[in-house]
């Protein structure tokens, strides 16, 4: 997934716009909110490869799986109003890959552009390194998705690959762009 529904060149937080967010753990109240975002990412944008919008009920279980795998779920807020979420989870089911994780990364169309996602993606990192995680992996839906490639560079994530014409959605093929960024000593001692 690794991916941000977003607008081109994400701007750079203000105090105030920082001091009126908060980023904390997904709650189940949540889940209308959360549920509403990624429908619109997936009816209107090329960052997931879903075509069919996926109901609360199916959201709930989705989450459920992520944190019953000891995986941070978090919600950024603003004035009361969930307006973006993030998550991390296995990124591949065998046990060598246990180590790695793939992250995604969705906001609000109307609070798009605010930085909000670089908050999400910064605390997402922090969380996984104290977690013993050792690799994220982003896989990022569609090569033209400037505001995610943009913002995983920003927060230290470099290219990692192409996945060229793997998807199609909304009438084109789109490409897969692979980023990843090592926690803690990454590669460079086995893990504990």
């Amino acid at each position: 997934m690794g991916m941000i529904a977003g607008l081109p060149g994400a701007s750079i937080l203000s105090k105030d716009a920082i001091m009126n967010i908060i980023v904390r753990e997904s709650a189940p109240s949540d889940l209308p909110a959360i549920t509403e975002i990624y429908q619109h990412a997936v009816v209107h944008g090329n960052a997931s490869f879903e075509v069919d919008p996926p109901d609360i009920t199916e959201m709930s279980r989705r989450r459920e799986v992520i944190l019953g795998g000891g995986y941070p779920y978090l919600v950024a807020e603003r004035g009361g109003r969930a307006v973006g979420y993030s998550y991390a989870g296995a990124y591949r089911p065998r046990r060598a890959y246990r180590f790695a994780v793939e992250n995604s990364i969705y906001v609000a169309p109307d609070q798009q552009g605010a930085g909000i996602g670089r908050l999400l993606l910064s605390e997402l990192i922090k969380r996984l390194e104290a977690g013993g995680f050792r690799l994220i992996v982003a896989v990022i839906g569609d090569s033209a998705n400037a505001a995610s490639i943009t913002l995983h560079a920003r927060c230290g994530f470099t290219h990692a690959g192409l996945l060229p014409a793997v998807g199609w959605k909304h009438g084109r093929w789109l490409d897969s762009v692979l980023m990843t960024l090592p926690l803690g000593d990454g590669n460079k001692s086995a893990p504990v």
